[in-house]
């Protein structure tokens, strides 16, 4: 673990070091999912069986690809009261949230009789790419689905692999609430080969949207542009800005949470008194031995963990933005001021009783967002992402007249004739 203070001279040397340290092994494999894809988009439900015996160790038949309702009921009724109550919490919550996220259309004429505006229209259909191996998580079915389905989207399919035949019940009633209209035990490259280029059994979509390992991640990258895509993502990561006056049980555990993803995670603490650095840092080590994924959030802590010691927290405003992370949470007196100051974060979490866990799960927000620094250009997803924006554009004969002469000009500018004959010809023309 990292420690780094800002009144060492060679801090800004360690900490641009650190900024720039690359998380995830830079492992090719271009070449293989080329093929993969390849092999689903020419041979179809027959490529599908294939990998899924070699990748996922189960035999499976066109017929079986998709889980029949009767297997999901069954699956929900296994769940326990406490969890479906949960689900359904969490739902709600997303649910409420998103429904503020819907644009408005925008029609008006303006000064010189032209009738412009813009509107919004749902894209018809939606993959979610669900992970089914390390982890299997019901709440990112949640975050990916329901924000999809208040922007309108008409049909949503998802896709989960089942190692060995085995598959998360709650990822199945996750799946129920949020409204899924179809779901296929087939995982990996070949998944989103599938909802990219559809085959018999899976159809195509519009656009991918779900996290995965770095097979699934350079298959959504590699059929961008056949249909759309969320984000590129990286590891989970989170940066807590505390003071003194926080227990350092609660600021370790914040860092754990993250610590625990994976071992390419990364958790950084800012703080004015190192003190209290050292106390978190003690208590971390402590705490993670008794965690499930202790070797996990261990090795993250040790190897992409940092604190970093500032004079005053307000100071902390700068860093934030250089780093730019995926979860910031402000455990600080009054983080409303520092959070105004603060450009580039993926999402916010203020005060001492806002854990970013929170914002895992029920909070309302979806839990995808920008990482690996690029909440500097991009947000997490929301309904804006599952919906495309038509301009309208309308002239009248007076309208054109006013206007069409100089837009002949710059296509004349241009040596793109007929760009200007298409304007010019309609110009004396009076209906």
């Amino acid at each position: 673990m990292l420690k780094l203070r800002t009144k060492d001279a060679d801090f800004e040397a360690q900490f641009s070091s650190f900024i720039k340290i690359k998380r995830e092994k830079s492992e090719d494999v271009n070449a293989s999912v080329s093929k993969i894809l390849e092999a689903v988009k020419s041979r179809g439900d027959d490529a599908l069986v294939e990998f899924t015996k070699s990748y996922d160790d189960f035999d499976i038949n066109p017929a079986k690809m998709r889980i029949a309702e009767d297997d999901i009921d069954i699956a929900v009724k296994s769940c326990s009261a406490s969890e479906i109550e949960a689900l359904n919490l969490a739902a709600d919550r997303i649910k409420d949230y998103h429904k503020k996220q819907m644009p408005e259309d925008l029609q008006y004429i303006d000064a010189m009789g032209v009738t412009l505006g813009y509107r919004w229209s749902p894209v018809n259909s939606v993959g979610i790419y669900v992970p089914g191996g390390m982890g299997a998580y019901p709440s990112s079915v949640l975050m990916n689905a329901i924000p999809a389905k208040i922007a309108g989207v008409k049909r949503l399919v998802m896709v989960v692999p089942t190692p060995k035949g085995n598959i998360n019940s709650l990822v199945l009633a996750a799946a129920k609430i949020a409204g899924v209209d179809d779901i296929f035990r087939i995982g990996g490259a070949q998944a989103v080969a599938a909802l990219a280029y559809g085959t018999d059994s899976v159809p195509a979509v519009d656009k991918i949207v779900g996290p995965g390992n770095v097979y699934v991640a350079t298959a959504k990258k590699q059929v961008f542009g056949v249909v759309g895509i969320d984000m590129f993502a990286g590891p989970s990561e989170v940066l807590v800005v505390a003071d003194a006056e926080n227990d350092p049980n609660w600021i370790a555990s914040d860092l754990l949470a993250q610590a625990e993803h994976d071992a390419s995670a990364q958790a950084i603490l800012i703080t004015d008194d190192e003190g209290f650095a050292n106390s978190v840092d003690i208590r971390l080590q402590e705490i993670a031995k008794n965690l499930s994924r202790s070797d996990t959030a261990l090795s993250s802590w040790k190897n992409f963990g940092a604190i970093i010691i500032v004079d005053d927290v307000n100071q902390s405003v700068a860093l934030i933005d250089r780093i730019s992370p995926e979860h910031l949470q402000l455990a600080v007196e009054s983080p409303e001021s520092i959070s105004k100051e603060v450009s580039n974060a993926g999402a916010i979490f203020l005060g001492r009783f806002t854990p970013e866990a929170m914002g895992d799960y029920l909070a309302g927000p979806s839990h995808v967002l920008p990482t690996d620094g690029t909440a500097r250009f991009s947000s997490g997803l929301g309904v804006a992402d599952f919906m495309k924006r038509s301009s309208i554009i309308g002239c009248d004969s007076d309208s054109l007249s006013k206007l069409g002469p100089h837009a002949a000009i710059l296509a004349e500018a241009e040596g793109l004739q007929a760009h200007a004959l298409s304007i010019t010809s309609r110009l004396d023309k009076k209906k």
